[in-house]
Order: C-alpha cells, then sequence, then structure tokens
C-alpha cells in the first residue's frame, strides 16, 4: 500500500474520500479543485493509481501505444496537480454510513463525504476447460499492460463478444498486426446498440479489414493445445477454434457488493439521483457503477456531466446532472459510428437509408414524425450534430 500526500493539506480535517482513479474519480477530483482549491480531498484505489483515459485503451494497439505511453500521470503527478491525497494498491473492505467511515482491513477512516466512484466488473463466461483461467479482459490499465506483455510475439486473437468493447478491440487488433476472430451468441455485432442495417454495415467493415466473425455461437470450453501456448476453444456447435489469447468482451457490471453490506439502496448499479445522492447521506456514487435516476450508462460523456454536477454539490451549490443529448462514439475505423439509442419503451420505427455496404443513415421516429433516435456509419458520420439538434426533447 502506498501513500502519496500533500504536506500542505489540513490533516486534521475530515476529507471528502473519493473512491476509484479511473476518469470518473480523477475528473471529480479536477472538477472540485476549480470550485473549492483548500478542503482536504484523499483518493484511494485498488490499483496503481495511474491517470489514464479508458477509451483510449482500445486504440493502443492500432497506435503502438504501452501502457506507460497511455498514462497521462502516476500519482505522484497528481497529487501534485490536484493538491489531494492518493492511496494506491488500497482496497476498501466496508463502508459504515452512520459512522461516516470507511474500513480498510482493520484500519478506520472518517470522511466528510464520500464518492464511490469504483468502476465495474467484467462479466465472467462460465466457461469449461483446462485453459479457463487463461480467458483475459482489459478492464484498466493494468488489465492492458498485462495483455500486451502476453501477446509479444503471438499472432492470434480470438475475442468473446461483438458488443462495443469486442468491436472496439477487434479493430484495434487488426491494425496493430494481429489475426482477429469474433465469437458471438448474437446474430449480429453490435446487437444492443444498434439497427440491424447499421450493424450490418459495421460487421462488413471490420471483416474487410480481415476480421473474422462466428455469429450464433458461443464457447464452452477452454484448452490448452499442443506443447506450447496456443489455445483451444471449443464452441456449442462442437467446431474449434485456435488462438494464442482468448479475450473476453462480454460486458461489465457495476461493482454493488460493497454498497449493498453497507445498506445501499441497488439495482443495476449504486441508486442515485440526478444529484449523485446515494441512499445514505453523504454518500454520492458516479460512473460505471452508478445508476443514476433509473439508467446506467457506461460512456464518458455522461460520466463527464455527472463529475461536474457532483463537484457543485460538494463545494455547496446542489445541482442535478443535466445530460443533454449525447451521441455514442464506437471506435471502429474500418466502419466509423454514432448512434443516439431511442429511449426505453418508446413507440416508433427506423426509418433507413444506404449508400453501398458502409454508409448507413437509420432514423427512429414516432407516429407524428419526431426524431427520438439515430445511427449513422461511414460517411454518414459527420451528419451526427445536426441529428442530435432535431432530436424531440423526450430523449434521455
Amino acid at each position: 500500500m502506498a501513500l502519496d500526500q500533500n504536506s500542505s493539506t489540513n490533516i486534521d480535517q475530515k476529507p471528502i474520500v473519493i473512491v476509484g482513479t479511473g476518469l470518473g474519480g480523477y475528473s471529480l477530483a479536477r472538477e472540485f479543485r476549480k470550485l473549492d482549491k483548500d478542503s482536504r480531498v484523499l483518493v484511494i484505489t485498488a490499483d496503481d493509481g495511474h491517470s489514464y483515459s479508458k477509451p483510449m485503451l482500445s486504440n493502443g494497439f492500432a497506435k503502438g501505444k504501452s501502457a506507460d505511453d497511455l498514462s497521462m500521470a502516476d500519482p505522484g503527478k497528481m497529487v501534485e496537480q490536484l493538491n489531494i491525497e492518493v492511496r494506491t494498491f488500497t482496497t476498501v473492505t466496508g463502508i459504515d454510513p452512520e459512522g461516516k467511515c470507511l474500513w480498510i482491513g482493520e484500519e478506520s477512516l472518517a470522511y466528510e463525504k464520500l464518492v464511490l466512484a469504483w468502476g465495474a466488473d467484467v462479466i465472467h463466461l462460465d466457461l469449461k476447460g483446462n485453459a479457463a483461467s487463461r480467458v483475459r479482459s482489459v478492464n484498466d490499465l493494468m488489465d492492458y499492460r498485462n495483455i500486451r506483455k502476453e501477446l509479444e510475439g503471438k499472432s492470434k486473437v480470438a475475442i468473446l463478444g461483438a458488443g462495443l468493447i469486442g468491436c472496439e478491440f477487434a479493430n484495434d487488433l487488426i491494425q496493430g498486426g494481429y489475426q482477429v476472430e469474433v465469437i458471438a451468441p448474437s446474430e449480429g455485432v453490435l446487437p444492443t446498440l444498434l439497427p440491424d442495417a447499421a450493424a450490418d454495415a459495421v460487421r462488413k467493415g471490420l471483416e474487410l479489414e480481415g476480421i473474422s466473425f462466428r455469429l450464433g455461437r458461443y464457447a464452452t470450453e477452454v484448452n490448452a493445445s499442443g506443447d506450447g501456448d496456443a489455445i483451444e476453444l471449443v464452441l456449442d456447435n462442437g467446431d474449434r477454434v485456435e488462438a494464442d489469447m482468448v479475450l473476453s468482451a462480454v460486458g461489465l457490471r457495476p461493482r454493488i457488493a460493497l454498497a449493498e453490506q453497507a445498506g445501499l439502496s441497488c439495482d443495476k448499479g449504486i441508486i442515485t439521483n440526478r444529484a449523485l445522492e446515494t441512499s445514505a447521506p453523504d454518500i454520492y456514487a458516479l460512473g460505471d457503477c452508478a445508476e443514476v435516476d433509473g439508467y446506467v450508462l457506461l460512456y464518458v460523456l455522461p460520466l463527464m456531466a455527472c463529475a461536474r454536477a457532483l463537484a457543485k454539490t460538494l463545494s455547496g451549490e446542489r445541482t442535478e446532472v443535466a445530460y443533454g443529448v449525447m451521441p455514442v462514439i464506437v471506435k471502429t475505423p474500418a466502419c466509423p459510428v454514432a448512434v443516439c439509442p431511442p429511449p426505453v419503451g418508446i413507440e416508433g420505427e427506423w426509418l433507413v437509408e444506404q449508400e453501398g455496404d458502409l454508409d448507413v443513415k437509420a432514423l427512429f421516429r414516432n407516429s407524428k414524425g419526431d426524431l427520438l433516435g439515430f445511427a449513422v456509419t461511414g460517411s454518414k458520420v459527420p451528419e451526427k450534430q445536426a441529428l442530435a439538434k432535431e432530436l424531440a426533447p423526450v430523449h434521455h
């Protein structure tokens, strides 16, 4: 456990404690310091505390970036820049909302206000076989560092999952010089995000880069193959796929276990209102672990909007987050994508215009003709700003 501490901070003052040094935790600290220069801020993280942008992890191979290249600042630099304390490799083991303290093993740490920004865990598949423990995932900079090292001298990667993370990493790895095969139970790529026509365009774009897909299939076993480091995947139909590494990209699940144990209200994530307030006084949740007003939004733009709002609240001006229109940009250069999914449960239909294989404009309109969502691919992506302005106010 490391402790980086700015000696100018009033150590007798109870700190605002932020748990997590991902984009959420550090962005909140940065926004808070714009409004409050002096209050004590302590950031706690279970990892090495480097500041980095998580979205950059899925284009690091194409750009030839090492983990050190993607690190924007080590924890010591963050201490200097933001006048905060940072504790690295420190795992919170319990929270006492009534006593306003959290536990790090046997150590009790009092807080003035507590922000849970500890992110989400990767969903682990229940795979059989003697190499199931060798299935990897990328959820933070330390994961990325380990995977880059493990892939040195290797050539073929099998990716499980064809959602946003799976497609972005497939595009990144193929551009980084690896062979890539994507295996997923869905019949198309990005199944929960895109209408069929736009999804087909993305798949075709990735295939043109050399990525192969086995859709409608899933892995059941992962076994060591031969004498070397190769891995053999067994699929549900009996097919076998050889790879040097298996990367699981089947999604994320907000971290809620400790919050539940502490009695905080949780559902898909840690439940908060629009002011990021949880069910316990002076405890807030931010980022991938939070379910804000019924939504878990695992994207950068809503996270940044939440950080700005919560910084104001912590500095004394209670502020509810207002998202506005925030298109999701999928980093698949083989077929660029921007999408604003329609609100869940709203009636309407997708109207599709398509030119060639990769250029799709899909508009989701209700019976009155109001635009409630859109997806644009290929050469149509520049239209995203005009479409965003046209979106009806009902959009979340």
